[in-house]
């Protein structure tokens, strides 16, 4: 929704996942794009048109069933995509200034468990390591300042946009609360560095367990502190996205 998302998830099948990233914000999900990386299939159409209104689908595919209950929407523009590498070589970003375009290479930076350093005195546990990894991906496409809280496979708030980081991640632990989500055992991404512990505070004050970060702030060392302060685990990716 307006270049953010509003929930992200995977799942054993295509409706948990859509049940689960929806579940993140139902609100802001009103009048919104919806996209899978596998086809779409019927049930999950028809949990999607029973549900929500939605402005555009997305899908590398979509089953005939599904295509038989959309066309009942036609108001809803639906995409087949087919297959395509997200990584494609060469690929831009361009930005619109006053005469002219501001062309830049894309982001396409990725991180694995290999890359990572932990820097404080308690590692993260397997479950914390695999949903520090998928909110790091999800981070990189929320606009900066980007706070993305996720728990076993789904987001559960994003806190994007803001001019400081500190209220990003305080309003993606609103956000998670209002949707009566569970905060308490939950990771945190940060698409850069912690300038200030304030951000680490807040996470620990909503029950977050283990954070994600590039590292690089001249204030790090505080950072760590605060976060062994709290009992957190904290690992370092050593690069940033830093959405704009």
């Amino acid at each position: 929704k307006h270049a953010n998302p509003c929930g992200v998830a995977v799942g054993k099948d295509l409706l948990s996942a859509y049940d689960q990233a929806y579940g993140t914000d139902p609100t802001s999900a009103f009048g919104g794009i919806i996209a899978f990386n596998r086809e779409l299939d019927p049930q999950t159409a028809k949990a999607i048109i029973d549900r929500q209104f939605v402005e555009v689908i997305l899908a590398p595919s979509i089953s005939l069933q599904a295509k038989s209950l959309l066309a009942g929407k036609p108001n809803v523009r639906v995409l087949e995509t087919g297959d395509w590498d997200p990584r494609a070589p060469h690929a831009l970003d361009f930005k619109r200034v006053g005469g002219g375009l501001l062309l830049q290479d894309a982001d396409q930076g990725s991180v694995s468990q290999n890359d990572l350093k932990v820097v404080t005195q308690r590692a993260p546990s397997p479950s914390e390591l695999n949903d520090l990894l998928f909110a790091w991906k999800v981070a990189k496409f929320v606009k900066s300042n980007a706070i993305v809280y996720a728990k076993d496979g789904h987001t559960i708030g994003v806190g994007a946009g803001q001019m400081s980081r500190v209220y990003s991640a305080r309003i993606a632990a609103i956000k998670a609360q209002d949707a009566g989500l569970q905060v308490q055992g939950s990771v945190v991404a940060s698409d850069a560095f912690f300038p200030f512990r304030d951000g680490v505070d807040s996470a620990a004050e909503a029950g977050v367990t283990a954070l994600i970060q590039p590292g690089g702030s001249v204030r790090d060392a505080e950072v760590i502190a605060a976060a062994d302060e709290h009992g957190m685990a904290m690992v370092f990716t050593g690069m940033r996205h830093f959405r704009h």
